[in-house]
């Protein structure tokens, strides 16, 4: 079973072909770095101008690469939703063109889901996929949550961020630093010699016996530390020495915070295992702390690599699969929801 995956939601144009919803045979990723960067942020518009120039190369090249034709194809699998709706567009109308053409079932996927499937794709540092039910912590730039997966299309919310994701502050940080566009990868490498407890910050609703999470606080207390910063003298940004430690002590109350509401929650919910995806489960800080929490309290910790942690078409194919057989396809009428839910 070979199926086609197409994901633009956001900044990354992607392509990807999988075989029996495990094996990756190509994943192709055309990035926007570059066009956003001078803005600090992804601006919609250039989002969806760039998804129209690159979608087809990109497509062909994932075919290329598997070794594959379009006639060998099973099934395209699409991100209808959630995100930007114009990025959305070009990638379902595409899908649905392929679709048609090719007279192959198309399969609307949630993006989200495909972040909670990317564990499940083949890799050395995973050779097992996670046992169901598990405990998702989803972790990205737009979306931290805490979900209960009885099953592929069976989940259940049980926490949330309340206002910031955990990836949306570490970009806004980063660019309070003056660290650039994305700033996640640059905190990351910095707090990995800084001193985590340099700098006192907040970790909101720690002490709430609840699953939620809160991340504009820590934010503007960082924005709060700069400018006292500035009034004790300081003429310029943090550097050195100094920039390290703040980032270490950011980076430290964040993933504080993150391990502390999973091993919350596997323990209320009884579950054994955990699955962290999203492009924040790259970072290195929230690795090592789940590693450890993992073999403190005995729970299975399933982390996709790195690689696969961002945005991928291969985890639209994974988890389109997964609709595919079990004869969940959509029609020609696809829709994009930018806001659609889990």
């Amino acid at each position: 079973m070979l199926v086609l995956g197409i994901e633009t939601s956001c900044d990354e144009t992607a392509a990807a072909v999988v075989e029996d919803g495990r094996r990756v045979r190509s994943d192709v990723v055309a990035s926007q770095i570059l066009a956003h960067a001078p803005y600090g942020g992804v601006v919609p518009e250039v989002a969806s101008r760039q998804h129209v120039a690159t979608i087809v190369p990109v497509i062909r090249r994932a075919l290329t690469d598997a070794a594959i034709g379009f006639g060998d194809l099973d099934a395209v699998a699409v991100t209808c939703g959630p995100g930007l709706v114009g990025a959305l567009l070009v990638g379902v109308e595409t899908a649905k063109a392929l679709a048609f053409a090719l007279g192959k079932p198309l399969v609307g996927v949630n993006h989200l889901a495909g972040h909670l499937a990317a564990a499940s794709l083949e890799d050395p540092t995973l050779p097992t996929p996670p046992p169901f039910p598990h405990l998702a912590l989803l972790v990205s730039g737009g979306h931290t949550a805490i979900i209960r997966v009885d099953e592929p299309g069976k989940t259940r919310l049980l926490g949330a961020t309340r206002d910031d994701a955990a990836g949306e502050a570490f970009d806004k940080v980063a660019k309070l630093l003056g660290l650039g566009y994305p700033g996640g990868v640059a905190i990351d490498k910095l707090a990995a010699t800084g001193n985590p407890r340099a700098v006192a910050l907040p970790r909101a609703l720690a002490g709430r016996d609840d699953l939620d999470f809160s991340f504009s606080g820590l934010k503007t207390a960082v924005a709060t530390w700069l400018a006292k910063d500035r009034a004790a003298g300081s003429a310029r940004l943090p550097e050195g020495a100094a920039l390290a430690d703040l980032c270490a002590s950011f980076q430290t109350a964040v993933v504080d915070v993150l391990v502390r509401k999973s091993r919350r929650a596997l323990a209320r919910e009884g579950l054994g295992a955990l699955v962290v995806c999203g492009g924040v489960a790259a970072n290195r800080g929230l690795r090592a702390a789940l590693a450890e929490a993992a073999r403190a309290d005995g729970f299975a910790l399933f982390i996709p690599p790195p690689k696969r942690c961002t945005d991928k078409a291969s985890m639209i194919a994974a988890a389109g699969s997964e609709l595919f057989v079990r004869g969940k396809y959509a029609g020609l009428d696809l829709a994009v929801d930018p806001g659609l839910e889990l």
